[in-house]
């Protein structure tokens, strides 16, 4: 066989090694990836990593390698937790959600992913600049305008809170009409925006999720921070406790008629409070 021939001979027994190799390595990225898979089922976070790690080592083109790791990894951000360690989970995590995002950026579930990490890390506001890109993708995502508005509910109680202690007064839901003006007026310049940003998501929640029970609470919750606001106008505060109250009544009753909703039999009937089928 002339030097030609032997050179284009090797470089087809080569060009068949590597194809056998590049399968064997899909195959065994497959099988970590369902061992991984068993792993975190199981809740054995730690060894669903190494798996998921492996599988995207070996085929790093493999489908939700990347989306599983990135989970699994999430899985062990610890919230509220600044350890290096922690941070460096939550890090990585967020690194490989963002690497999933670039090739596909209307990947809804990645950009839940990092809004959750953050929001376990106490970064509201990077929570909600994620959240908002979600609803960028899918304006009818209930959970994205509900948990915007959870985070600024979370921030607005926490300025009342601390104002009113700095006065030596606690919150007592209703207004705080006792607290002096100045206490109210910082309370005010501090939650304005919060309160007007949190019932519009709230509300938009509940615009695409009908009976969204727990919107509902933190609507109540929110009108009660809207109280403090409304400091200047005594009637204003009057409602503003009022539609609070009734917004807690419609979370009520909205939870029961889901627990009823959810508990039907496979014909839908249900029992009420009397016994009685309907």
């Amino acid at each position: 066989m002339n030097r030609p021939a032997r050179m284009m001979a090797l470089a087809v027994a080569l060009g068949g090694m590597v194809l056998t190799l590049g399968g064997c390595n899909r195959l065994a990225a497959r099988d970590h990836l369902n061992k991984g898979v068993e792993a975190f089922k199981s809740a054995h976070y730690e060894e669903a990593i190494n798996h998921f790690q492996q599988a995207t080592q070996l085929d790093p083109s493999l489908p939700m390698a990347k989306t599983y790791l990135a989970t699994a990894l999430a899985q062990n951000v610890v919230p509220g937790v600044t350890s290096k360690e922690n941070l460096a989970n939550a890090d990585h995590s967020i690194s490989l959600f963002q690497e999933v995002l670039d090739k596909d950026p209307t990947d809804v579930n990645s950009a839940k992913q990092i809004a959750a990490i953050y929001f376990q890390l106490n970064n509201f506001d990077k929570a909600k600049e994620w959240q908002k890109k979600v609803l960028s993708v899918d304006p009818k995502d209930a959970e994205a305008a509900y948990t915007i508005g959870v985070i600024d509910y979370t921030v607005a109680y926490k300025n009342a809170k601390d104002a009113l202690a700095a006065a030596g007064q606690s919150d007592d839901g209703e207004g705080n009409v006792k607290a002096g003006k100045k206490v109210l007026q910082d309370i005010k310049d501090k939650n304005q925006a919060l309160v007007d940003e949190g019932l519009q998501y709230l509300n938009q929640a509940i615009q695409n999720r009908a009976n969204y029970d727990d919107a509902m609470v933190y609507i109540n919750l929110v009108y009660r921070r809207k109280a403090d606001l409304d400091y200047q106008d005594p009637n204003a505060v009057k409602t503003d406790v009022a539609t609070a109250k009734d917004w807690a009544s419609k979370a009520l009753g909205a939870r029961k008629a889901n627990e009823e909703k959810k508990n039907a039999g496979p014909g839908g009937i249900v029992m009420d409070s009397s016994g009685n089928m309907k």
